[in-house]
């Protein structure tokens, strides 16, 4: 005996392992998740006060609506993230179409904040 563990043998699937020991991890990963979400949050809020303090045009109107549907989008995508990595002890990777929604929802933030300012 050398106290090392035994490598994992030709049959051996992802999900024969040793248990995992999530630790802090997933709670790191939720509390992640929640601060962007928070800034997302900020950001729309933030376009849509600039809208209102303005003159309200139709473009600001469509830009805040935007903003909005974006931002739901975006709350969506994490609170599902969220619920995978703390539901589950060996939570699924995130898919590539989670990945790219939040992408695109981030930018798409940005892209309509300059939108609403300009």
């Amino acid at each position: 005996m050398t106290g090392r563990p035994a490598a994992p043998g030709p049959d051996s699937g992802p999900d024969s392992g040793p248990a995992r020991d999530p630790g802090l991890q997933p709670e790191r990963t939720r509390l992640a998740w929640r601060r962007t979400t928070l800034a997302c949050t900020v950001v729309a809020v933030l376009a849509a006060k600039q809208a209102v303090h303005d003159e309200i045009s139709a473009a600001g109107v469509i830009a805040t609506a935007l903003c909005v549907l974006v931002w739901l989008g975006f709350l969506r995508v994490a609170h599902h993230r969220i619920q995978a990595v703390v539901s589950t002890a060996r939570p699924a990777p995130m898919s590539v179409r989670a990945a790219m929604t939040a992408t695109a929802c981030t930018i798409a933030l940005a892209g309509f904040a300059v939108a609403i300012v300009v």
